[in-house]
């Protein structure tokens, strides 16, 4: 679950490095290039490699750049990821649990400097993927090897991701789909900032 919350991280930062000009690719460039804000819904499964019934989950999003964000699972179980662009607190209902880390240590080189846009060719191979039912595709590989997943793959449509599957080490597979994504919308800045509620175990990375 928490690869695909920092996943979304890259959706509130800035900044593009050049890549080769095609379909997918282009409409990543755009994506980042003209959306300052967004906010949707999403839902989520998780496949394991035992074959064993997928895990589903849904919740809503809020983001705003540079690095703002605000990601909550709302079903089966609340969770909830909240930055500010500089600290990232992950809050867990159930457990009254919070960690708190840098934005830029949460991301490091995991799928989500994909939309970041920070040293993406540094960090990542990108290439080209088969189109299918009319939505873009681009997967990406880690140069560096010490990514915690093999492969990424997102889909665009209309210059705009939705979806994002994630192939890990472990044969996982998670796929999230964005099942409403509003662009630039005007969010109030409360969103995007989080109080560790009254005797919640904090930790601190």
């Amino acid at each position: 679950m928490k690869k695909l919350l920092y996943v979304f991280c890259a959706l509130c930062s800035t900044g593009f490095a050049s890549v080769s000009i095609a379909a997918g690719l282009d409409q990543l460039k755009y994506f980042v290039a003209h959306t300052a804000s967004a906010r949707g819904t999403f839902s989520q499964s998780v496949v394991s490699k035992s074959g064993r019934k997928p895990q589903q989950s849904s919740g809503s999003f809020f983001m705003q750049r540079p690095g703002k964000f605000r990601w909550s699972y709302e079903k089966p179980y609340p969770q909830l990821l909240v930055s500010d662009g500089v600290q990232l607190w992950s809050f867990d209902p159930e457990l009254n649990q919070v960690a708190i880390k840098k934005v830029g240590t949460a991301l490091g080189a995991s799928p989500a400097a994909l939309l970041a846009g920070q040293d993406i060719e540094k960090n990542f191979v990108l290439k080209e993927a088969p189109a299918v039912d009319g939505i873009e595709f681009i997967e990406a590989t880690s140069r560096t090897g010490e990514a915690s997943f093999e492969l990424v793959k997102i889909g665009f449509k209309a210059n705009q991701p939705v979806s994002m599957e994630i192939s890990d080490s472990f044969g996982q597979i998670s796929l999230l789909r964005f099942d409403r994504f509003e662009v630039n919308p005007s969010l109030a800045a409360s969103l995007f900032r989080f109080t560790p509620p009254a005797g919640a175990d904090v930790m601190k990375e």
